[in-house]
């Protein structure tokens, strides 16, 4: 796991490795363990290097191939470098390290671009194929790693992280007006934008070609495609297929030259990886984090599984560390925070943040459960479903309308009047609706308008995670591997039935997601009736009351320390400031009604104070400071 940068001059002017240097170094969080450069002429490429397999210096990148016509510099690990490796070697290459990135290097050679098809595993990558003057930029079918560019004058720049174009003299900081309404829409962003001006993340399952005339395009090689009925094949045999790939897809990710450990919570998906990986790594090292619950709220009990973890570590004999957050804590990692994340996304993540710092003490890479509810609809109270036919068009419209986390509808023009003019052309309707562009529209049962639902949570809620998660760890020089989102595993996951996989398919009842705690028996039933068919395959590996648990999600009891222990923080950066850095953006008065009908208990609006305090840090450290700060 590593950072990548890089510059390409489309005037031909020669790169200066000085600010290349610059970029790289921006980037040393995550990858402590070596650095590199490349150049020639307009283009440079920069590398930081996390060593995980092959410690060796054969190993460092940039790696350069065919007497200088391929240079690659690449992010990531591709489990079935391997098998790769083998067939390489029948068509004659001869391979000098033992690692992956050689193994990508020449198959991109060979193969060319679609190479990137073949490869199972997580990656960002940069190839210069200097005899065609072509720049290739590429990331992984989920977007698990990820790739940011900037096309700034006459120079196209890139980085595993925007604050490596920030270091290029070209490049000054200021915010993108719409993104902003996007993320206040969706606490999310489901187009390529960031909340910086004129830098773009590169989807997930996409490639871009660049020459060095400046023409570029992009390609798309892979999506997600869920179907309503699968092979007609009884369940057990599904649960047996599905029992087989996600211990080959362990197998497959504990490779490593250094030690692996596991996130462990209370539930299903951390568990079922604990329990398989502790076959193979005995005294597996697992890491839980939990929440002081003083001051929480009856609905927030439930928000501390560290006595489910404990269970779990003490039935596989895990070698188990725990932190516990205090409101303080929250308060405390903001500046790091935001400066790690760079664009806040999808809920509060400082709990990742500081687990991520637990688990780095011990070992470099971490196992963890993100894409399972995804692939195997584990948020039943998400998934729009309609016993009768409707149009598209109407199926985006109750969609559109569920995803609307932050602000009240009525309420958005009112909080963006200071900004109304720059996002008057801006239609967050069909920002979602394109979410679907490339993804099939028909629909008829309820099956296929679940089916609708889980394309739009993958290709957006997850991708939201995968970045977060990608930021936090590599902030403290960790690879988080996500063994769920196994390309042979998400293939068969999206041909099982969804009969399969979502109890009570006819009924639909939805929750308030600013409030994930469970609030009646009712809620607690709706939150086990996702992941059937995984419950069902992993009850021979892990405890019955563990398969059979109610969904909650990686949260704090936010809500309370919001109106508790938190209050005075709150007021002093949004409720008693008129010259917050977000008021430039934001009416005062607007924020000032919906902050004060939380501290107030009127309303629950945890997810919306979070995403305030997440953009008034974001004004600090980017507008208002220096880069690098």
């Amino acid at each position: 796991m590593c950072g990548i940068a890089g510059i390409l001059n489309f005037d031909r002017s020669p790169v200066d490795e000085r600010v290349l240097e610059r970029m790289t170094t921006a980037l040393a969080h995550r990858g402590p363990d070596g650095a590199g450069v490349w150049s020639a002429g307009h283009v440079g490429l920069g590398h930081r290097r996390l060593s995980i397999i092959d410690l060796s210096t054969a190993a460092a990148q940039p790696m350069v191939f065919d007497r200088g016509r391929f240079v690659l510099t690449y992010n990531g690990e591709i489990y079935n470098f391997k098998e790769l490796r083998i067939e390489l070697e029948r068509l004659n290459h001869i391979f000098i390290s033992r690692s992956d990135t050689e193994v990508v290097l020449r198959a991109l050679a060979h193969w060319g671009i679609a190479a990137i098809e073949r490869f199972n595993g997580m990656f960002a990558l940069a190839l210069w194929d200097a005899e065609r003057g072509e720049l290739y930029l590429a990331r992984d079918r989920y977007g698990i790693k990820p790739l940011y560019s900037a096309r700034i004058g006459n120079a196209l720049l890139f980085g595993s992280e925007v604050k490596a174009i920030l270091q290029h003299p070209a490049y000054k900081a200021s915010m993108d007006k719409q993104a902003l309404l996007e993320y206040f829409t969706f606490q999310n962003f489901f187009t390529d934008k960031t909340l910086f001006k004129d830098v773009s993340l590169l989807p997930a399952g996409q490639w871009l070609k660049t020459d060095s005339r400046g023409n570029t395009s992009t390609h798309r090689y892979w999506d997600f495609k869920f179907q309503s009925q699968g092979p007609d094949l009884p369940e057990a045999e599904y649960m047996e297929e599905l029992d087989r790939l996600i211990q080959q897809s362990l197998s497959r990710q504990l490779v490593s030259d250094v030690e692996v450990g596991s996130y462990l919570s209370g539930g299903m998906d951390s568990a079922t990886l604990t329990a398989l990986a502790a076959r193979e790594l005995p005294y597996i090292k697992t890491f839980t984090a939990g929440f002081d619950l003083s001051s929480a709220s009856g609905l927030e009990l439930g928000f501390d599984e560290r006595a489910a973890a404990e269970r779990i570590s003490y039935l596989y004999k895990t070698e188990h560390y725990e932190i516990v957050l205090k409101a303080g804590d929250m308060e405390r990692c903001l500046p790091r925070l935001i400066w790690h994340l760079e664009e806040p996304r999808v809920g509060q993540s400082y709990p990742n943040f500081y687990i991520a710092q637990l688990a780095s003490k011990f070992c470099k890479v971490v196992l963890a459960g993100t894409g399972g509810d995804e692939i195997f609809a584990g948020y039943p109270w998400r998934y729009l479903r309609s016993h009768e036919a409707i149009s598209f068009e109407q199926f985006v419209d109750q969609y559109y309308k569920f995803w609307q986390r932050l602000i009240p509808n009525s309420e958005i023009h009112k909080v963006f009047r200071p900004i109304s003019a720059d996002v008057s052309g801006v239609w967050t309707r069909d920002i979602f609706r394109d979410v679907f562009t490339d993804h099939l529209r028909g629909a008829e049962t309820p099956e296929d308008y679940i089916n609708q639902s889980l394309y739009f949570e993958a290709k957006t809620f997850l991708h939201g995670l995968l970045v977060v998660e990608d930021k936090l760890s590599m902030a403290h020089g960790l690879e988080t591997r996500v063994p769920f989102l196994d390309n042979d595993l998400v293939d068969f996951a999206m041909r099982i039935p969804i009969s399969m996989k979502l109890a009570k398919i006819n009924e639909f009842e939805r929750l308030d997601e600013n409030t994930p705690g469970a609030s009646n028996s009712r809620e607690v039933l709706r939150r086990r009736d996702g992941k059937q068919i995984l419950r069902n395959a992993m009850r021979k590996h892990i405890p019955e009351d563990i398969t059979s648990g109610e969904k909650k999600g990686f949260s704090g009891p936010d809500a309370s320390w919001f109106r508790g222990e938190s209050i005075d923080f709150v007021r002093d950066a949004l409720f008693n400031r008129k010259d917050a850095a977000i008021f430039e953006f934001l009416d005062y008065e607007a924020v000032h009604v919906l902050v004060g009908e939380h501290l107030s208990g009127q309303h629950n609006r945890r997810l919306f104070i979070w995403s305030l305090l997440m953009v008034e840090y974001w004004c600090r450290t980017f507008l208002k400071a220096a880069p690098g700060c």
